[in-house]
């Protein structure tokens, strides 16, 4: 059995390197706040509500290193505040990595007003890290039964990167719509996206399916207009990693240009995110910061180079498939449709505050 992909305790983070997969399961063991972001950063965990995840216990991390030492309250507090600074700028596009330390923080304000010392905000801050992986397991599960409600029997899903246990806390978003509908007799197969530079779905979504005994063919990401032109494809299911308050959706590079065929030919586009995926503060598409990765992820292919050796080579790592494209979103608190930016308002009033913390 492999070990959880991720797991935290007494100040050690705990990761199964997603470089690795599926050639070998490496656990890489993080202690300090700068690997975590660096862990994030070169893409060890990925995954918008994963890497939040990992975010909220490098804050854990942070909080019980910093009450370790004997620091002032108000020392303890400008530490944390850098920690999330640092922790927030390892991925700029996914909202949920900034959710979750924003969150912590402003745990923190609310503990420190009321005079608490940093032994005890540290035991707060843990407390609260295992909160939001436990309650993105069960968000996941949710997320995962409404989804499978839309579909229809005998579906043959198109899903792109990876969204499954590896990317979240457990179960996954679209994967997880998949999973819940496989366990319904509502699925017949999956056609996996290779995802293309740094293949997230032949890598990893095949070997979660693959785990679940899950029928899928993996296709190289220019065949999906191939294979929905000749109607085999009923549904497309993507995550997402930052929905803004039109419906405006960031998800891996290549999402859009599915949502335009998926459109074209008249076939259902589905997003599935948690309620920490979307976005009060920005507007729409146009406002959200596209994080762009090193030329050599799209020049070279595990360490073998591709190209001439001048060859330059652009690498956004996300793009916007905007609201008009998208069926539905779902989330934990059920299916949103146009307007998004009236289903999704509606949908923040049930999500928020959370544990009297309110961070967008």
């Amino acid at each position: 059995m492999n070990p959880p992909h991720i797991a935290y305790e007494s100040g050690v983070l705990r990761l199964i390197d997603q470089t690795q997969i599926p050639r070998a399961i490496v656990v890489s063991r993080l202690t300090t706040v700068e690997e975590v972001a660096g862990a994030i950063r070169g893409m060890k965990v990925r995954g918008a509500p994963a890497i939040g995840i990992a975010g909220a216990y490098g804050m854990a991390m942070c909080a019980a290193a910093s009450a370790a030492v004997s620091l002032s309250a108000e020392d303890f507090m400008n530490r944390m505040t850098e920690a999330a600074r640092h922790l927030s700028a390892a991925r700029p596009t996914a909202v949920n990595l900034s959710w979750a330390v924003n969150a912590v923080l402003a745990l923190l304000a609310q503990r420190s007003l009321a005079g608490e010392q940093p032994a005890a905000m540290a035991a707060v801050v843990e407390a609260y890290a295992r909160k939001i992986h436990a309650d993105d397991i069960e968000t996941c599960r949710r997320i995962g039964d409404a989804g499978a409600e839309l579909l229809a029997p005998d579906g043959a899903l198109l899903t792109h990167c990876n969204t499954g246990s590896l990317a979240t806390g457990g179960y996954g978003t679209a994967l997880g719509v998949i999973r819940s509908a496989w366990h319904a007799g509502k699925l017949k197969m999956v056609w996996v996206d290779e995802t293309r530079p740094l293949l997230q779905g032949a890598r990893l979504t095949t070997w979660e399916l693959a785990q679940d005994s899950i029928p899928h063919t993996l296709i190289a990401d220019a065949m999906a207009a191939h294979f929905m032109r000749r109607g085999l494809v009923s549904a497309v299911i993507v995550g997402a990693d930052r929905i803004a308050r039109n419906g405006d959706t960031a998800n891996k590079i290549g999402t859009y240009g599915l949502a335009v065929l998926a459109h074209a030919h008249g076939i259902p586009f589905y997003v599935a995110a948690p309620s920490s995926t979307c976005d009060g503060a920005t507007a729409t598409g146009d406002d959200i910061i596209i994080e762009e990765r090193s030329p050599d992820e799209v020049t070279s292919m595990g360490g073998v180079r591709l190209t001439p050796a001048d060859t330059h080579a652009a690498n956004p790592a996300f793009d916007i498939t905007p609201a008009k494209y998208i069926t539905a979103i779902v989330t934990e608190f059920g299916v949103l449709r146009a307007e998004f930016s009236q289903s999704i308002a509606a949908m923040r009033v049930c999500a928020a505050p959370r544990d009297g913390v309110t961070t967008r």
